[in-house]
Order: C-alpha cells, then structure tokens, then sequence
C-alpha cells in the first residue's frame, strides 16, 4: 500500500512540473471552467439576492388580508366594509393612540424609466394612511419629509431611487390623472418595500377611481401566535370571503416563484457551458497524456502500475477544474457580488434587489468544477493506465 502511495505521489508530481510544456491548454481549460461557474454562481447570487430582499420584509407578527385565492396584491380587492370588520377582529396590536394597528392599502402599477437602460418598467405605487407605517418595522426617512396627508406627494424607496430615473427630491411625475412631487425617500432595511412609491391612501384613490375600495389589508399583531385567532375570526365570518397569511409567509411565496424561475434559467445554461468545458478538459488532458507516452511507458516497465497513471493523471484533471472554480468565484465576487439589478416580481412590477454571493453558493460553483474536471479526466486517465508499454517504448 505504501508502495503503491508513493507511486501515485511520483506520478502526480511529474505531471504536475510538465504543466508548463502545456501551459496554454491547460490555461484554456482553466478559463473554459472559471466561465462555466462564473455563469452558474451569477444566477444563484441573483436568486438569494432576490430571495433576501423579499423576505426581510416579512413578519411573523403582521398579517396581510386579501381577497381569497388571490396570488398577490395587484389582484385582490377588499372593501371598506370589510377592512372596518377587521378593525374588530381579536388579536390585532394597538397603536399609540389606542386605535388598531390596521392599514388599508392599495396597491397599483405605474411606469418608471430605468437608468441603465432608459426602457420603460413597471413599478408599484402603494397607497397608505398613517397606521401603513406604523405596522411596518425598520421604516426610516433618509432624505427630505413624508408626504403631507391629502396632498399629491411621494416619498420613494432609496432602491428605486437608485435604479429609475426622475424620483429625485422635488420632481414631479405623472400618474393616473394627476402630478406628483417627491418629497421624501426611505429605507427599510434593504427590504421590497424600498422598491416601491408611497402616496396619501385618499389622493390615490380619487387619482385612480378607486373609491371604497382597497387591496390588501396589513395588521400588526399582539404575537405571532394571534394569526391563528385572525384566521379564525376572518373564516367564520361570511362576509370576510378573504384569506388572511402572515407577511413572512405571504413574502415567502412570492420569492419562491420568481427565484425558481431564476435557477431553471441558470442552471440549465451552466451544464450547456459545462459541456463544452468538459470538451476542453478532454483535449487538454488526451494531450497531456499524448506528450507523455515515453514517460508513462518507462514508469510502467519499471514497475510502476496503471493505477498510479490512472490516478496521477486524473488529479491533474481535478486540480486544473478547481483551479478554474476558484478563479470564478472569486471573479463572481469581484464583478456581481453588491451589483444592483432589478426584476419583475409576482406583482408585475419591478423588485430592486442586490446580488448576495455566500459561501455555500460558491461551494456549489467548485463541484461543479470538481464535476468538469472528473469527467474531463477520467477517459484520458483510463487511456494512460491502460497504454502498452511497448507502444510507447517505439513512439
């Protein structure tokens, strides 16, 4: 065993210092792979970094009540008389002044001009009263004031301040039938919320013709445990035809469909590269072994076995494919990771999002390098371990 250890060890050593005779093939394959992860970990930080931003606007302790079997805001309604039988309902935290931590809101799409691009896009305008930020955690003025109750006024998220053009403090755009100024933008702690506009509940309303009615209904709650009354308040009572989820849930879902969306994009178009960093593992490694026939032959006719052929090429193989793994992730780090980008979300409407690369996403990226670089080396090893020692004595 120590034996053969050793010859494996020599093997591998050998090629390894015969690198530099093929320094440009091993190079491309180097390359060939390092694209291949950079393509699938560019998805993956892509997809987490939507999946984090929509989610760190969920809360176990608030509700979102909309109509049942909605799929997402845009396309639930909620009457007023609904919204005052929710008001009633057991379970909801109260605000400062004793009244309950309810917002009504409507929700409606208007149009944006992306920077990077100048296209068209579709963002979300977002009507509340007073509670709409009291039932909300972690919202914060960054620059300028909130809208004065009953104006035409908007304060914009800082993310898609950053992302669309004309949200700067004191311009106006037009929405609905009416022209509005930005008065103010917020944070909310990287959270969907700051991809969106938020205007006076009522001015909305009358802008877009939607009196006496709403979409969603948000409700902060004494405990998460208090859900499970909600729900039950809201299903006995036939004239609540709506379904009540926590805001985490409710996020939850929303990610999964448009990340899901995202990794059968991305994943599909990594393997298609693979196969062809696997075409270059092939060559490089079929031509390692072809320069080396003398040296593995006078290895084999001195008593060194095909395993140790076998297994020397192959790790080569392996450590060219980990090499390009670890030079596309760190050149996904360096390009994506922090890039801002932004997408449609389950709404129809742009979600502003930052790529987040992890190390258990990078992880992913060098298996399947690791995968490139066994495939790439396993026949051309099997060639090597199996060369007549007498075919290569007379080349």
């Amino acid at each position: 065993m120590r034996s053969l250890l050793l010859q494996i060890a020599a093997v591998t050593l050998m090629n390894l210092k015969s690198l530099p005779q093929r320094l440009w093939p091993s190079l491309s394959t180097v390359v060939a792979v390092a694209l291949v992860v950079v393509v699938l970990l560019a998805f993956l930080a892509m997809t987490n970094g939507f999946q984090q931003t929509l989610m760190s606007a969920g809360a176990q302790d608030v509700a979102i009540i909309l109509r049942g079997g909605s799929q997402a805001e845009v396309a639930s309604v909620v009457a007023r008389d609904q919204v005052r039988l929710i008001e009633e309902a057991p379970g909801i935290a109260k605000i400062a002044d004793g009244k309950p931590a309810v917002s009504a809101e409507l929700y409606l799409i208007v149009d944006g001009v992306k920077r990077s691009s100048g296209t068209k896009a579709n963002l979300p305008l977002r009507g509340i009263g007073r509670q709409g930020v009291e039932v909300r955690r972690g919202i914060a003025l960054v620059a300028g004031r909130m809208f004065a109750p009953g104006s035409s006024e908007i304060v914009v998220g800082k993310a898609l301040l950053r992302e669309f053009d004309g949200f700067g403090l004191g311009q106006t755009v037009m929405f609905g039938t009416g022209r509005w100024t930005v008065v103010g933008v917020f944070a909310a702690e990287g959270s969907v919320f700051e991809s969106e506009i938020w205007a006076d509940l009522p001015v909305v309303q009358n802008f877009f013709r939607r009196d006496n009615v709403f979409q969603t209904v948000r409700a902060r709650l004494g405990s998460p445990e208090a859900l499970a009354e909600l729900k039950h308040y809201v299903d006995t009572d036939p004239r609540l035809k709506l379904e009540v989820k926590s805001e985490a849930a409710y996020f939850a879902d929303q990610a999964s469909r448009t990340a899901d969306l995202i990794h059968k994009l991305g994943w599909p178009l990594a393997i298609a590269m693979a196969f062809g960093a696997v075409a270059g593992a092939l060559n490089t490694m079929y031509s390692a072994v072809a320069t080396r026939v003398t040296e593995i032959a006078t290895l084999r006719a001195i008593g060194f076995g095909g395993l140790a052929s076998f297994v020397g090429t192959l790790v080569e193989s392996l450590l060219l494919a980990a090499l390009g793994g670890v030079v596309g992730a760190v050149a996904t780090l360096l390009i994506f990771d922090g890039l801002t980008a932004s997408t449609l979300g389950a709404s129809f409407t742009q979600i502003v999002f930052r790529f987040r690369l992890t190390p258990s996403i990078a992880a992913e990226g060098l298996i399947l390098a690791l995968i490139v670089g066994l495939i790439g080396g396993l026949f051309p090893a099997i060639c090597a371990a199996r060369m007549p020692i007498v075919f290569g004595l007379y080349d």
